[in-house]
């Protein structure tokens, strides 16, 4: 159990907190990353401890390659080589039409969620793959139901950077999977973080609750659970797959 190292990308909250907590309940050596929200870090932290974890946290903003470099050092130093990859970062930009969201922002959601996850998943390989020196283990990239949906009116850019996530699950699970990585995603549906409330739309989950099939939106556990589920041994014949967690939507 204690060698197994597993990196939570935003992990101060919400889906990337809740999988930190259950991940300590299952005895994995924590690296918790996270860019801003120190408080929430901490907290999240301090929970996975009090389960029995041992938990480091890794400030570091994952769209930029040093900060990447120092991120993978630091965890190398820590805690050990990774075995295990939760590639959960990113964010939507304010809701917007398309043809309204400033370029800034297009790409500054690029940045963390394509570049970023490139950025983490490349580190993580060099250090989890058989051909580098490691062990084998797994990667669980964190993408959404908006990469099948669109999010039109809405934003229609953060779509389009999980379906490059989609993309990036498929096509390493092929190039790693006779070296001993299994690669997967989870795509969520509406869950109940304040990711809707940042980009600006604190009504949204009460207002497209009526167009899920079981009629409520998901919880952060709900998906976390998933998540530990493709890291473990349960899943040892799965790898490439994106799976839905939406409610049915």
């Amino acid at each position: 159990m204690a060698d197994r190292v597993l990196l939570v990308t935003g992990a101060s909250r919400g889906i990337g907190a809740a999988t930190v907590r259950l991940a300590a309940q299952e005895g994995y050596r924590i690296a918790l990353n996270y860019a801003s929200a120190d408080k929430e870090a901490e907290e999240t932290a301090a929970a996975a401890r009090a389960a029995g974890a041992e938990v480091a946290l890794f400030k570091a903003d994952v769209a930029r390659a040093d900060e990447v470099e120092r991120l993978f050092a630091q965890i190398d130093a820590r805690l050990g080589r990774l075995t295990h990859l939760v590639n959960n970062a990113g964010i939507t930009g304010p809701a917007s039409r398309f043809a309204d969201i400033a370029p800034a922002e297009l790409a500054r959601v690029l940045d963390l969620n394509v570049t970023g996850a490139l950025l983490v998943a490349q580190a993580a390989v060099r250090r989890i793959s058989p051909a580098y020196g490691g062990a084998g283990g797994a990667i669980v990239n964190v993408s959404s139901m908006a990469a099948r949906l669109g999010a039109p009116g809405e934003y229609v850019w953060y779509a389009a950077s999980k379906g490059a996530i989609d993309s990036l699950t498929v096509g390493l699970a092929r190039e790693l999977g006779k070296e001993g990585v299994r690669v997967n995603a989870v795509a969520p549906g509406l869950i109940e973080t304040g990711i809707h409330a940042r980009s600006g739309q604190p009504d949204r989950l009460a207002r497209l609750a009526p167009s899920i099939p079981l009629g409520r939106p998901g919880t952060p556990d709900e998906v976390a659970r998933a998540i530990l589920w493709l890291l473990s041994e349960a899943a040892s014949y799965v790898t490439g797959a994106v799976l839905n967690i939406s409610g049915g939507r």
